[in-house]
């Protein structure tokens, strides 16, 4: 395959060397003169280990040469893989200027051009920037239409610097968003050397997971920061804690709690959290991640309430499930519980069901709190689900119970708000998950 790269920064000189190793030709660009007379030396511009040794094999081989000259690339290239920077402004939002200037480079090249070309993005930029910008500036440059003249993807990269050319021939996944079926089958051919899943996606998704990923590894260093500054403290040796913390693959190094929807709850996860942040305040330390975790979460209650039920004309509410957990009974730090109550004291019309939550008020410990300290709720409590939804114009799927999941097909005509994500796909407008 031929190949254009322009940007021979970072990326843009691993992409241009690893793929020049695996047989293709490539032509890098950049504007940097001193950048192409080092490539076209056989050097890097950059301090990487082994990415030397890989631009002088393919320079050696004539699969690798640089360039100033954007038309020669594009001219005698299949696929541009655009590697410029994406730096921040002042305010924190993403400097699109190169990005910007590339696309239209592209266009007014490929105004020329007959075959059908792929641009492809690997700097990092937020989602709708592909489609809003990219492609949009191309076709209104060119005059060519995507998906028929001309094919786009976004295949971010994850790259450690000091370690990105192990990273580029093992990564965990390959991650490729289009719209067009062709520019798959070019990245499957483009990737067939690489032992690792290829993920194909939307243009949006594929643009979002760089940033999922980078904030989460920025969350995981903030976290453990904070729990090595408590260890310090108590004079407990962190590395050991966090090296036990991590040998649990089923709960702490999983995906089991990375998928959104609501908030969390418990006899655990609340008094814990408050537990060990109110011992920071003790010791006199400052943990503001730790710190922000339950405004977080409380938050995600209010806003159920803000975005999606106070804008409705209806007060008739069906809550399905107010345990904090499907199949049980537990209502302690319920965030379902706490929406209900929000909802009460709104003044809404709430009618609940939650067939656990019956059962324990007929022969479990939850009977005398129900008569008690929860009689609002308890009185609210229906044995019937069909009665529950006839009653109401607003659905809340509270929890994933099994008797739920079929309730968005069968009341399409009621408004539905999930939050548990009951269905994989909204199927209509008037059926909302809160995090999808």
């Amino acid at each position: 395959m031929r190949i254009s790269v322009i940007g021979l920064g970072y990326v843009g000189s691993v992409c241009s060397a690893a793929f020049a190793k695996e047989g293709h030709t490539v032509i890098g660009v950049d504007v940097d003169s001193v950048k192409v007379e080092l490539i076209n030396k056989g050097k890097s511009p950059i301090v990487e280990k082994g990415l030397g040794e890989l631009i002088k094999e393919g320079v050696e081989a004539n699969r690798l040469k640089a360039t100033t000259d954007l038309h020669y690339a594009i001219a005698n290239s299949d696929l541009t893989i655009i590697a410029v920077g994406t730096p921040s402004q002042k305010n924190g939002s993403l400097d699109l200027r190169y990005i910007q200037d590339t696309a239209v480079a592209i266009g007014k090249e490929l105004q020329s051009k007959n075959s059908y070309h792929v641009v492809t993005m690997r700097s990092t930029v937020l989602p709708k920037t592909g489609k809003d910008v990219v492609i949009s500036l191309i076709e209104k440059i060119s005059g060519k239409k995507h998906g028929v003249d001309f094919g786009y993807a976004s295949n971010p990269e994850f790259l450690r610097e000091s370690s990105a050319i192990e990273d580029f021939y093992h990564p965990p996944f390959t991650v490729v968003g289009a719209e067009d079926l062709k520019v798959f089958e070019i990245f499957k051919q483009l990737y067939s050397f690489l032992d690792a899943p290829l993920f194909e996606t939307q243009i949006e998704v594929a643009e979002m997971i760089k940033y999922a990923s980078n904030s989460w590894h920025a969350a995981k260093i903030t976290f453990a920061n904070e729990i090595g500054m408590i260890c310090k403290e108590l004079e407990i040796d962190s590395h050991e804690v966090m090296r036990i913390f991590c040998e649990d693959r089923k709960l702490n190094i999983s995906s089991y709690y990375l998928k959104p929807g609501f908030a969390f709850g418990g006899s655990c996860l609340p008094k814990d959290l408050r537990a060990i942040t109110y011992k920071a305040k003790e010791l006199d330390i400052t943990i503001p991640m730790m710190e922000h975790i339950m405004p977080s979460n409380e938050w995600q209650i209010k806003r159920v309430y803000l975005d999606f039920i106070q804008p409705l004309p209806s007060k008739k509410v069906a809550f399905l499930g107010i345990s904090f957990k499907a199949d049980t009974d537990d209502l302690r730090e319920s965030p379902q519980l706490a929406l209900a109550e929000m909802l009460i004291g709104k003044g809404y019309e709430l009618s609940i069901y939650d067939k656990n939550v019956l059962l324990a008020k007929k022969e479990g410990a939850l009977k005398t709190v129900l008569e008690s300290d929860l009689q609002h709720i308890n009185i609210r409590l229906n044995e019937n689900l069909e009665e529950t939804i006839e009653k109401a114009d607003i659905i809340i799927l509270g929890n994933n119970s099994k008797e739920f999941r079929d309730i968005p097909n069968r009341y399409f005509h009621k408004y539905i708000v999930d939050l548990m994500r009951i269905v994989d796909k909204k199927s209509k407008e008037n059926y909302q998950g809160i995090c999808w």
